[in-house]
């Protein structure tokens, strides 16, 4: 089993929008970066965690839990050709962007945010969202990191 953390811009789709999903679960569509891609393919298996992160925004963060809940499929977006997500040079006999399901599991008590993770560098050392220039959408967090990350929700903002 792995853990992951995946951003997501809360105006495109938020902790609040899984949650109300039916069965509060939803296509991770759209993820159009090799790398990120590749972990879906190879790495991520149902059941494993993710740090539910909300990008792009006023306060960049951790809000939440979710878990995998399906093996990586062929994104449907990439086939049409009025998505944001097409790509011309994908084939339904070839596809070249997959997604996994995801599925809500908590939201936070609090968000968890970009600076105060930034305060914990020392313990966070080598977490893919804390290395300078880092934009995946979807990276891997260690096991030592998720239980750290977990802790400081309970520590409800005391740094």
């Amino acid at each position: 089993m792995n853990d992951w953390l995946m951003k997501t811009e809360p105006e495109a789709f938020s902790i609040d929008d899984l949650q109300r999903r039916p069965l509060q679960t939803e296509p991770w569509d759209g993820v159009r970066n090799y790398q990120a891609r590749n972990f879906m393919r190879d790495r991520m298996q149902v059941g494993d965690g993710v740090l539910f992160y909300h990008s792009n925004c006023e306060t960049p963060g951790v809000v939440g839990l979710a878990n995998i809940a399906s093996t990586a499929y062929p994104d449907p977006t990439q086939f049409d050709p009025e998505s944001n997500h097409y790509d011309a040079a994908s084939t339904q006999e070839q596809p070249r962007w997959l997604l996994v399901n995801v599925k809500f599991e908590r939201k936070f008590s609090r968000v968890i945010s970009l600076a105060e993770l930034r305060t914990h560098a020392a313990k966070l050392e080598g977490l893919a969202l804390l290395a300078r220039g880092n934009r995946l959408s979807i990276m891997p967090v260690r096991p030592a990191h998720w239980r750290y990350i977990l802790g400081l929700e309970r520590k409800s903002g005391e740094q």
